[in-house]
């Protein structure tokens, strides 16, 4: 009995010593097993992205597309510049994206969440409300200006404002070399095919017409 009590016990522990092991590597991308592995965009992704291109030059390494700067002339007053693997495809296997992130004045950064990755940034230039909101429903906010660095945890809702008079610029990181975006009003009101309006409704405390309004402010 005292034998088998043991063996529980070691059973137990080394579950435990396990999870230590294996919970850190669900954080974020699988680790790369080779030095890099520029993606081959043609070719269809496996789970850690996408194969690699047989053929790798020193551009494969280097990339533009985050200059600025960027037109923000849209309802939103915000332009993304996105450098992830589908834009730099030498970030395939690492773990890793970022974003140029630019507001009009008034500019909103509508409320969104990154599934795959949490986000980090620091505001370049300009003064930018930041803000997230926890899975119990408290807001964390603050108005930010040059210099000064943000975190938004994984999966959570947050959004930015562009609080000041001028343009404001961020610059954004995750942890994911493509962290996905859903964008709650696109995704509420612009689905293909439609939320059921009756969902809509219950879920808003709102009447069909306003839900109908909504919708078709997203439509295209």
């Amino acid at each position: 009995m005292a034998t088998l009590q043991i063996s529980s016990s070691l059973f137990i522990s080394f579950l435990l010593t396990l999870c230590l092991f294996v919970i850190p590597s669900l954080s974020s991308d699988s680790d790369p097993l080779q030095d890099f592995c520029v993606g081959d965009l043609k070719a269809s992704p496996s789970i850690n992205g996408f194969p690699c291109k047989s053929a790798v030059s020193a551009s494969d390494f280097f990339y533009s597309g985050l200059a600025g700067p960027l037109d923000t002339s849209n309802p939103n007053g915000v332009t993304i510049a996105p450098g992830n693997v589908l834009t730099f495809p030498g970030l395939n296997t690492l773990g890793l994206a970022m974003n140029n992130v630019e507001l009009a004045p008034g500019g909103v950064n509508p409320p969104h969440l990154h599934p795959r990755a949490t986000e980090a940034g620091i505001v370049v230039e300009g003064s930018v409300f930041v803000g997230f909101v926890t899975t119990n429903n408290t807001l964390f906010s603050k108005v930010m200006t040059a210099g000064e660095m943000f975190v938004i945890p994984r999966g959570l809702v947050h959004f930015q404002w562009n609080a000041g008079k001028d343009k404001a610029r961020m610059i954004t990181a995750f942890n994911s070399q493509l962290p996905g975006v859903v964008v709650l009003p696109n995704t509420l009101f612009g689905s293909k095919p439609e939320i059921p309006n009756t969902v809509l409704t219950k879920a808003f405390k709102t009447d069909d017409t306003t839900i109908a309004n909504l919708k078709s402010k997203f439509v295209g």
